[in-house]
């Protein structure tokens, strides 16, 4: 699955995208407004989502639209408030899905029960609303119309302000959610991961933010796990920083952690990881029967660990250019800009080495990659091939329904990024 956001029809034509790669694509964004009705963020997006379905339905991939996002959810709380506005609002999606021959709707309120970005609206109801909106929309839409939503790691805000404990209602109305996985740390420094896949050295200030921890999260509410999709981020951040490693500050200390001694917490090669045993994701300790391929901290040996070796000055240096105002860098440009080469591993996999006088290191309690240039001043937390198809083996190997990856442009031509995730999903 991916994102096709309406932002990149000109640089990406609906017609140009490999549908083999992909069994679902969400079309982003369609934006309640005031009244309740669908708007759009990009003038072109009706003609694009048009496009996109007839390419999309001319093989066997199917197209969801997705309706929100982070500036995009600011009318979710008053359209799901009372009866009369749910069966207002579920009309008009249901309005829009018959007319541009839709196979599905995603719900990306970001956030119910808590403002989001400035400006939302919000109410302590807004999830118990949102449960009784969904049981509308069901029976509204066609039977074979697929529900998701996009949601955080943590289950959404009870009228307490604390995450609800019981969510398996919204697992019954819910074919899938998407765990957003990403965004964690952004462009700070000291950096930090921007997509961890668990917190294995025990010592995050975000211990909640982490692919094992938010299965664990929704698990223990109730949810099922074989509806849970992972979000995969095909970007990264850039930040001025001359850290030698990511943000792990102890929380018990105070200050920044090392960790040069902590236990290493990794996926064993050859062992699948059982119904019973998966939940220790969650809790900083990876399946260790067959010890861990990574070396501790920032100053691992790639070679030994067996990830691209990147000696410290690899090129000419190059400082990243970033025209995002988050300082959010696309896999792809890194690529175009020359800080990562394309390299193959003895195994024939796709790797991606560090160059433009950067040097790739390794972060052992998030298992993402990270680059950092003296030169620049610059260092880019990100996903690669190796980080995205350790993601996508938690995933298979914890029994999710699969994995969703924002956006497909991220990815490089050759899809270099999503033969990774799906590889290791084995399909």
């Amino acid at each position: 699955m991916a994102y096709y956001p309406d932002w990149i029809g000109g640089e990406l034509a609906p017609e140009e995208v490999d549908f083999l790669r992909y069994d679902w694509l969400d079309f982003a964004f369609a934006v309640p407004d005031s009244k309740f009705e669908l708007a759009w963020d990009e003038e072109d997006a009706p003609r694009l989502l048009s496009r996109l379905v007839a390419a999309a339905h001319s093989t066997t991939t199917k197209v969801k639209l997705s309706i929100g996002g982070w500036t995009g959810s600011k009318y979710f709380s008053p359209a799901v408030a009372t009866p009369e506005t749910r069966r207002m609002f579920a009309n008009n999606i249901l309005a829009v899905y018959e007319s541009y021959n839709l196979d599905g709707i995603d719900l990306d309120w970001e956030y119910p029960g808590h403002e989001g970005n400035n400006g939302n609206f919000h109410n302590p109801a807004d999830t118990a609303n949102f449960l009784a909106f969904l049981k509308i929309l069901r029976a509204t839409l066609p039977p074979s119309a697929k529900i998701s939503a996009a949601v955080q790691t943590l289950p959404f805000l009870g009228e307490n302000g604390d995450p609800v404990t019981d969510t398996s209602e919204f697992g019954v109305v819910f074919d899938w959610i998407l765990l957003m996985n990403y965004d964690t740390w952004e462009s700070t420094s000291p950096p930090g991961p921007n997509a961890p896949l668990y917190d294995a050295c025990d010592n995050s200030t975000q211990p909640a933010s982490s692919a094992a921890a938010g299965v664990l999260a929704w698990t223990k509410s109730g949810f099922p796990v074989s509806k849970l999709v992972l979000g995969l981020p095909s970007y990264g951040y850039v930040q001025r920083s001359s850290y030698e490693q990511l943000r792990t500050r102890s929380q018990d200390r105070g200050h920044w952690h090392d960790h040069e001694d902590n236990e290493k917490h990794h996926i064993p090669e050859d062992e699948h990881v059982e119904s019973e045993d998966w939940h220790h994701w969650g809790s900083g300790g990876g399946n260790t029967k067959n010890g861990g391929k990574h070396g501790d901290g920032g100053g691992l040996d790639d070679d030994e660990a067996g990830h691209p070796s990147t000696p410290e000055n690899a090129g000419a240096p190059h400082p990243i250019t970033v025209t995002d105002s988050d300082n959010q860098v696309q896999f792809r440009d890194l690529v175009q800009q020359g800080v990562l080469s394309l390299a193959a591993a003895a195994d024939g996999t796709i790797q991606y080495n560090a160059a433009g006088g950067f040097e790739r290191r390794w972060d052992s309690c998030s298992e993402t990659p990270f680059l950092r240039s003296l030169d620049s001043g610059q260092i880019v937390t990100y996903d690669d091939t190796i980080s995205l198809a350790l993601k996508a083996r938690f995933a298979r190997e914890v029994g999710m329904m699969g994995v969703n990856i924002f956006d497909i442009h991220g990815d490089t031509d050759e899809g270099h990024l999503i033969g990774a995730i799906r590889g290791a999903m084995r399909v």
